[in-house]
C-alpha cells in the first residue's frame, strides 16, 4: 500500500488546487499565496485598535457603575 499524501483543497480566493499540510498559515480553504496578504495586511494592525477601544469602554463603564454605586447617599 502506498503512503498516504495531504487532502488536495480548492483555493476559494484564486480557485488553485493545494495540499492542505499540518502547520500551514492560514485559513484552510486558501492557498498559501492567497493567505498571506491577509497575515501581514491591515486587518491584522487593526486588531490592536479594537482592543484598545474595548479597554476604554470597558473602563467607561467601570467608572460610570463604580459612581451610580457610591454617589447615592
Amino acid at each position: 500500500m502506498g503512503a498516504m499524501g495531504f487532502p488536495i483543497k480548492t483555493c476559494v480566493a484564486c480557485g488553485e488546487e493545494f495540499e492542505l499540510r499540518p502547520g500551514k498559515p492560514g485559513f484552510a480553504n486558501r492557498c498559501p499565496q492567497c493567505s498571506e496578504p491577509e497575515a501581514d495586511g491591515p486587518a491584522a494592525k487593526g486588531s490592536g485598535d479594537v482592543l484598545k477601544t474595548d479597554r476604554e469602554a470597558q473602563a467607561a463603564r467601570r467608572a460610570a457603575i463604580k459612581e451610580m454605586l457610591y454617589s447615592g447617599k
